[in-house]
């Protein structure tokens, strides 16, 4: 019996910490440096903080040329860029890089409408009034947009990055303006 329970208390323990490990947070900011050689990327936020992340062959790129063949994926310094990363063996391991800016990623302002984080549902009303719905990514339902606090959303202003799948808006990345 006692064998059992511990075999229990060692299995919740090593899954607490997988499940520790795949937190995804966001970093918006400007690549300050990449490193071919360390494979990193080093992203500078508005506030001048630097953040150096891990590349490996499974990080993903949104909005850059789908042919650009370099290892950076289209992506060069001085690019706005959001930063999906996790904490992996104690560094942070870029998981999705989505270009922003110019030729990057669609941007929609507008004040919000609706958020269904369990539905991966975002709808924005722009300033002309029209209703733009977004199918928001993993990464968007999980990490984007924290600062929106739940039950508050209605009328927030937001900024929304997406590109488009099957006909459909995918949101990768939405915060508040």
């Amino acid at each position: 019996m006692k064998l059992t329970g511990l075999a229990v208390l060692v299995l919740s323990l090593a899954s607490l910490a997988f499940a520790a490990e795949d937190v995804v947070t966001a970093t918006h900011g400007t690549i300050d440096k990449l490193d071919s050689t360390a494979k990193t990327i080093s992203v500078k936020t508005a506030d001048g903080t630097e953040h150096v992340f891990q590349w490996t062959k499974d990080t993903t790129v949104h909005g850059t040329d789908a042919a650009a063949k370099d290892s950076w994926h289209g992506l060069k310094e001085g690019s706005e860029v959001v930063a999906h990363s996790t904490a992996r063996g104690g560094e942070d391991t870029a998981v999705e890089v989505d270009k922003l800016g110019d030729k990057g990623l669609e941007k929609t302002e507008g004040t919000v409408k609706e958020i269904d984080r369990g539905g991966k549902k975002l709808v924005v009303e722009t300033a002309d009034g029209t209703e733009h719905t977004f199918q928001l990514s993993g990464h968007a339902a999980a990490d984007a947009g924290k600062d929106i606090a739940a039950g508050t959303e209605k009328g927030t202003k937001i900024v929304v990055y997406s590109t488009k799948a099957s006909g459909k808006k995918v949101a990768h990345f939405f915060e508040k303006i």
